[in-house]
């Protein structure tokens, strides 16, 4: 009788170490879903159940003791910092409801996702699997974008810009990133790519990279977003002068005869560019009367709730923007949402950030860590570059970019320190 207990002791142990050994891999692939759907248009439900669905599934670990879940990252107190400052924006926002709902649904799921991330995809194959995740929705989106916009909608390359409905419309093919968006998305992926295509792979690898490449440049390019062609001309320009200086000057001349032998050589000039720094004036005057706790961190805040007229009243006529719907830099962005105080935290995010990329790529471990290190940075200075000109924490599927590039520093820090995340204690 005893020996019967004991084997269905035995049992039950065993049955319950398959349940959570079961549970710690069904998270990736819900986060991994998540990302894979993140540019894509009406993918709304999927992404709330696979999200909640990993988040409840790691309080069970917690709760049972079945991961040894990892909060603590030299990011963690900025993080932390940040979303308490934006927590408590909410008792002095001009619109609470909307403060309220953006706090919890964008920004603590967005440093959510941080913490999912680090902790799931905690070893190179798995941050090679996340890399490659990146890289095919983006080139699938792509594709499929393309062929919906130039094909099914009969839409002219030479008259209008992939993403937008007609030339000049306001209205995007996709709902998750306008036009202007797009970059944060296909750039990203774009690097992700070269990292790879510059390694010592098979040729059937290298074909896979050099398929994806094509419909990703070709998409970015078609944006016709002179902030997301410079992110993507600067990126790959320091890729290249990383890997293989010898081919910049032929890269720069491609490039100049791309631009001069294609409609864009009609579409580059400085009016757009005078448009968006008129609207930082704007924006300027709105963070003067807000300086210290700014209007709230809803993000329609800016768009519904001040006195747009009284603000264009207080600048020269000369300097008034035609149209203000949002801040176009994503500091600014910061600024009027959080203030001065919120902006500091924001940077001091940034800085922290800086120091893990500079302690991963001065001492690490093995040539892989420190390409790893590099390509993040790079990512890093071109999602910056397309930020300089667009408030890219508008849109969840652009903001996401910013917390991967952050969780893929984390974990490239915490390997180099030979520190592993949630892993199962089964």
């Amino acid at each position: 009788m005893e020996r019967k207990n004991n084997s269905c002791l035995k049992l039950e142990i065993g049955t319950n170490q398959k349940v959570f050994e079961i549970l710690n891999q069904s998270v990736p692939v819900l986060m991994g879903i998540f990302i894979f759907f993140n540019p894509f248009p009406h993918t709304t439900a999927i992404k709330e159940i696979c999200f909640y669905l990993a988040v409840l599934i790691v309080l069970v670990l917690i709760a049972f003791r079945r991961s040894s879940f990892v909060f603590k990252t030299p990011l963690t107190f900025p993080l932390g910092f940040f979303l308490l400052w934006a927590f408590l924006s909410i008792f002095w926002s001009l619109n609470v409801e909307n403060s309220i709902h953006d706090v919890r649904a964008h920004l603590l799921k967005q440093i959510a996702l941080y913490f999912l991330l680090i902790n799931f995809f905690n070893s190179r194959k798995r941050l090679a699997s996340l890399a490659w995740i990146v890289v095919s929705s983006a080139a699938i989106f792509s594709v499929v974008g393309m062929c919906y916009y130039y094909v099914i909608m009969d839409n002219s390359i030479k008259a209008t810009r992939f993403g937008h409905l007609l030339a000049g419309s306001s209205i995007n093919v996709s709902t998750e990133l306008p036009v202007n968006f797009v970059g944060t998305i296909t750039v990203f992926a774009v690097i992700i790519c070269l990292h790879y295509f510059f390694q010592e792979l098979h040729l059937s690898i290298r074909a896979a990279i050099i398929a994806c490449l094509i419909p990703l440049f070709t998409a970015t390019v078609l944006t016709q977003s002179k902030g997301t062609c410079t992110a993507l001309v600067l990126a790959i320009t320091i890729q290249l002068l990383l890997k293989k200086k010898k081919i910049v000057p032929f890269f720069l001349l491609a490039v100049v005869g791309i631009v001069v032998m294609t409609p864009l050589k009609g579409y580059i000039n400085f009016s757009s560019l005078k448009e968006r720094l008129k609207i930082d004036y704007f924006t300027y005057e709105v963070i003067k009367d807000y300086p210290i706790t700014g209007i709230g961190f809803g993000m329609q805040t800016f768009i519904h709730n001040i006195d747009k007229a009284s603000y264009l009243n207080r600048i020269p006529e000369k300097n008034r923007p035609a149209n203000v719907q949002t801040p176009h830099n994503l500091l600014f962005d910061i600024a009027v949402r959080l203030g001065l105080i919120g902006l500091i935290l924001f940077l001091f995010i940034i800085f922290v950030f800086g120091k893990m990329c500079w302690v991963t790529i001065r001492q690490a471990s093995d040539d892989g860590i420190r390409d790893w290190g590099y390509c993040t940075v790079i990512a890093f200075v071109a999602y910056g570059t397309i930020g300089i000109v667009e408030p890219v924490f508008l849109f969840q599927a652009s903001a996401i970019v910013f917390y991967i590039i952050l969780a893929m520093i984390t974990i490239l820090w915490r390997l180099n320190q030979g520190k592993t995340g949630a892993l199962p204690v089964c």
